[in-house]
């Protein structure tokens, strides 16, 4: 086990233990403890609802994930290398930077309707500014030195692609990823509050309404622990490849 995973679990362990105690301290339904919770999370799977609304909110999030990275690369590197590009697009970049995510989802819901395009479109809006405004600086930062190499050497497009272009953008991709990751699914949920008729957010609203904190505890917690198994099994696996990227290029 390495040192990293074992403070995560010791931290995770005592806050699981002073949760465990205060509320039995407190004996009241409105704060239940980790054992409750996850009574209800056994519950909820064995009846089939919570994998059926976990795998509608991944799905949202994964396509809103997808177009958004992809856009947002694409848009973030024309600003980083063209002048006029960015002089011409940074006003409104930074006008979607300031739009409310809450706006965004009301509006695109009035005017499209309730529907599943409006509720996905309404997340890759408030993702896409957020990946543009890092991949503009990575595409600032792209070393001029290693581009004239690549001219003398001749590269063509794709090798520049491959191995010019993507190694020195990949933190920056990398900081796109994980930060995109945690902002789109936290607002998934709210686009499925407002407007879905499944999804973990929609099973939020439902428990809200009848003030059932376990209920509420049990698809966040459950939702949070798929979005830890992406992060340890997908995001850090690419930050360590992009970190040996960075050390054998400073060794070079």
């Amino acid at each position: 086990m390495n040192s990293r995973l074992r403070d995560y679990l010791l931290v995770t362990g005592t806050l699981l233990l002073l949760w465990q105690l205060v509320a039995t301290l407190i004996a009241d339904p409105l704060l239940p403890g980790p054992l409750a919770v996850m009574h209800s999370i056994l519950d909820e799977w064995q009846s089939g609802a919570l994998q059926h609304h976990l795998l509608v909110t991944l799905s949202r999030v994964a396509i809103a994930f997808a177009v958004a990275m992809v856009l947002g690369t694409l848009l973030g590197w024309v600003m980083g290398r063209s002048l006029l590009a960015n002089r011409l697009l940074d006003p409104l970049l930074v006008l979607m930077l300031n739009l409310p995510a809450l706006v965004v989802i009301i509006l695109l819901y009035v005017w499209m309707g309730l529907v599943e395009a409006a509720a996905v479109l309404a997340v890759i809006i408030n993702k896409v500014p957020n990946v543009a405004a890092t991949l503009r600086e990575g595409a600032r930062s792209l070393d001029p030195e290693l581009e004239e190499m690549a001219e003398l050497c001749r590269f063509s497009r794709w090798q520049k692609v491959k191995d010019l272009w993507l190694p020195q953008l990949f933190p920056y991709l990398m900081a796109s990823m994980r930060t995109g990751l945690a902002l789109i699914w936290k607002i998934v949920l709210v686009v499925e509050l407002l407007g879905r008729s499944d999804g973990i957010g929609f099973q939020l609203h439902l428990a809200f309404q009848l003030f059932d904190v376990t209920t509420i505890l049990a698809y966040s917690f459950s939702f949070i622990a798929v979005v830890q198994l992406i992060e340890w099994g997908l995001l850090q696996p690419v930050e360590r490849r992009a970190r040996r990227w960075q050390g054998g290029l400073q060794n070079a």
